[in-house]
């Protein structure tokens, strides 16, 4: 498997993991979606770099 197979199968997962579908992450507001935004963004640059 290639770093670029292994990074969308994580952010796949992490996509599936910020929906708020339990009551009790309800409350969490727009935390994770912003720090799984953030991870996104820096692997984009990473890879217009040509660094990754």
């Amino acid at each position: 498997m290639s770093l670029a197979t292994i990074l969308l199968i994580i952010l796949v997962l992490a996509v599936l993991g910020v929906i708020p579908a339990w009551p009790h992450s309800r409350e969490w507001g727009y935390l994770p979606s912003g720090i799984l935004g953030l991870i996104v963004v820096i692997i984009l640059v990473m890879f217009l770099t040509g660094r990754l």
